[in-house]
Order: C-alpha cells, then structure tokens, then sequence
C-alpha cells in the first residue's frame, strides 16, 4: 500500500501526460478535417457580433417606445408665502402660509402615442436590418469561402501538373543530348518549368489573403483545409419569381419601417400646434386665529396651465415641414433601393445564366479537347513531326483550361450566392 502510494505522483503526471497529448491530438485531427461551406455558414452566423449589436439597439428603442408613452413625471412643489420680514412671524399676517403643491403636465394632443409609434418603428427597422445582417454574412462568408477554395483548387491542379513540366525537361535535355533537340527547345522548357515554379508562389500569396478574409468570418477555423466538392445547390428559381421575393427583402422592410418612423415625426409635429397643459393642485396651511377668534382656515388652489402656440412661423411651421421632407427622403430612399436591388438581381441572375452555358460548353467540348490536343502535340513531337514550342503551348493551354474551370464553377457559386440573398433563397 504504501509503494502505490508513493508512485501515485508519477502516475498522476503520467495520465497527465497522455491525456494532454490525446488532447493535442485531438485538436491536430480536427484541423485536418476539411471546413465544409455549410459549416463556415454555422461558425459566421453563431454569436454574429454585427447582429447582436442591432438587436441591442433594437431593444433599448423599445424600452424607449414604453418610456415615450407615459406622462411626465410630476412636480412638487413646497413654499413658504407671504411671510414677514420686518416685524412678526408665521401667525402675524393671515396670508402667511406654508404651501404643499403638485403639478402634472399634459404633452399636446397624442403627442405620446405618436412618440410611441416613433420608437417602435426606429425598433422595427433596426430588427428588419438585422435579418438583413444575416443574409449579408451568410453571402459574405460564401463568398470568402468560394475564394479560398478556388485558390486551394488552383493550387493542387498547378501542383499537380508541375511534375508533368519537369518530365518535359528531362525528355528534353535527353533529346539535346543525342542531338535530337535544340537548345532553343531546351531553353523554353526549363523556362515554363521556371514559370510554374513562379505560378505557385503567385497561388500561395493569393491563398493566404483569401485565408485571411475567411478567418474574419469563421476565426481560426480557417486554418483547415477547404472541402473539395462545391456545395450541391439547386438550380436558381425563376427570374420572375425572385422579383417578387425581392420585395420581401430585410432592407426593403427597413425602409418601409423607416418611412412609419418619419410619419409618427409629422404627426408629433401636427400634434405641436395644439396647446399642452398642466394642472396644479396646491394646499396652503395658515396657523393663527382670526378677530374674532376662530381659527384661520387653510387654502384649497386648482390652477390649469395652457400653452399658447401662437408664434408658430419658425417653430411649429418649420418642424412639420422638416417632418414632411424626411418622409419624401424616405420614401424616394426606399425606391433607389428598390431599383439597385432589381438591377442587381437581374445582372446577377443573367451572370448565373451565361456561367452555367460556358461550363457545360467547358465540360462537353473545351476541357476533352484541350487534354486531347496536349497530348496529339507531345506524340508528333517525338515523331518529328510537331515542333517543341507546340507542345509547351498544348500542355500549358490545357493547364489554363482546367484552372478556367474551377474559376467559372466559383464565379457561378458567387452568382448563385448573391441571388440567395438577394431572393431569400434557404440554405
């Protein structure tokens, strides 16, 4: 028993040990799993900062909805009248009085349910603009994701061609050496070979800027290795049928909520030119006795207060007509917005369009022809009849065509995305 026990330390430390490597362990195979675009999605928008603080904002205007509907706080009021100064004290004078008094002052006409409605309509368009956050983030996110992964693609087929452009060297200094090549030919292939060297250097730097701009979405996670299927997406719904879902875009409620918020300001303003009012209710204490005697008796008051809004040229006037003007702002504000978001939708939709014909003309014709033709000038070089500067042109023609490829697949995917949000597509 006591051997166990003095060997407990060490076998504490060496369970720490092994469970901090199965740990270390643990996070190095998690890197390596690829970062699927959906899962880049759910990072992005769990915890969105951008949208939180909307919300936020949204909620204090709402508290501020409540607070605007109620009335002002009310005034008391504690005086001491009429006391004398020279000569005498609180029972000398009968209107020496010690006074108590409220007052509770009244906003003009429905002055408060239209602040309310104010508030609450700054509070609805802050919401609506945080629905709009999610679908920029999510097309942000896509779209730094599509980046990263067409540099990651770009990479492994240029990688992966470069051992195909070494051969050629070899094969070619070969032939030189037995005097069935130039050194002119020889030259140019160690040039491309150079050229592809300087191409992926080119590609990293790119890589690593794309990786950047993804971590701002989805943070260290960028780190892992890009999934490399492009996400399986349906096709875009008709044109027609995405305008109309436009008209339910976030921003488009925001403006609307926008143009409520400016009509509660004119009515507060028309609400203005009526009059406010305060009542006061006062009570006075008079010590002492009269003449004859009996007691002094104390004072009841009731008072209304009234404003006049007789002046109203450069103050009432020019509030409603300030009102006025920021409704019509809001107004032609929503229908700018309305027409750069159809204008959008429409050059997006037809990008998507064209996109989607030259990659299947890519796949039926231009990508087995390339490969075809690269191949046809490297077999009549080594039968003399092609020259060598056609087979580096075969070879890095078709190098350029399967690169084209995935860029049209990433700018299609772009397209698609912008349509998403744009349309209110699901995920």
């Amino acid at each position: 028993m006591s051997f166990i026990c003095g060997q407990s330390p060490r076998i504490r430390n060496f369970l720490t040990a092994v469970a901090g490597l199965l740990f270390a362990a643990s996070v190095a195979a998690q890197q390596d799993i690829p970062l699927t675009l959906y899962a880049a999605e759910d990072l992005a928008l769990k915890n969105e900062p951008g949208r939180a603080a909307l919300i936020a904002k949204a909620e204090a205007l709402e508290e501020k909805s409540v607070a605007a509907g109620q009335l002002p706080d009310p005034v008391l009021r504690t005086a001491l009248l009429n006391f004398p100064i020279q000569s005498g004290g609180f029972t000398t004078e009968g209107m020496t009085q010690a006074q108590l008094g409220i007052r509770q002052a009244f906003p003009p006409g429905h002055t408060r349910a239209a602040s309310t409605r104010r508030f609450e309509a700054l509070a609805g368009e802050l919401r609506q603009s945080a629905d709009g956050r999610d679908r920029d983030v999510l097309m942000s996110v896509r779209q730094a994701w599509l980046d990263t992964y067409y540099w990651q693609r770009a990479h492994t087929i240029v990688n992966q061609s470069r051992p195909l452009f070494a051969d050629l060297v070899t094969v070619t200094r070969s032939l030189y050496s037995v005097g069935r090549a130039d050194q002119q030919d020889l030259l140019r292939a160690e040039l491309e070979l150079s050229r592809i060297d300087d191409r992926l250097i080119d590609i990293e730097k790119q890589q690593a800027r794309a990786v950047a701009a993804l971590s701002e979405w989805v943070g260290q996670q960028a780190g892992r290795p890009i999934a490399e299927k492009l996400p399986a997406w349906q096709p875009a719904p008709a044109l027609q049928a995405l305008q109309e879902k436009l008209l339910n875009h976030p921003a488009l409620h925001a403006a609307d909520a926008r143009i409520d918020a400016r009509q509660a300001g004119i009515d507060i303003a028309e609400e203005s030119f009526k009059p406010g009012w305060s009542l006061d209710l006062g009570y006075g204490y008079r010590n002492g006795r009269l003449a004859n005697g009996s007691p002094r008796s104390d004072f009841v008051t009731v008072a209304v207060t009234m404003d006049l809004p007789f002046f109203r040229k450069n103050r009432q006037d020019r509030d409603l007509a300030a009102a006025v003007s920021e409704r019509r702002a809001a107004r032609q504000s929503k229908q700018e917005l309305l027409r750069r978001l159809k204008s959008r939708l429409e050059s997006e939709y037809a990008q998507w369009a064209d996109l989607n014909r030259r990659i299947e003309l890519y796949e039926r014709q231009i990508l087995p022809l390339s490969g075809d033709h690269a191949r046809a000038t490297l077999v009549a070089y080594q039968s003399d009849a092609a020259d060598f500067a056609d087979v580096m042109h075969g070879y890095i023609d078709d190098l350029n065509t399967r690169v084209d490829h995935v860029r049209l697949q990433v700018e299609r995917a772009k397209a698609y995305a912008a349509i998403a949000n744009l349309g209110g597509l699901p995920r």
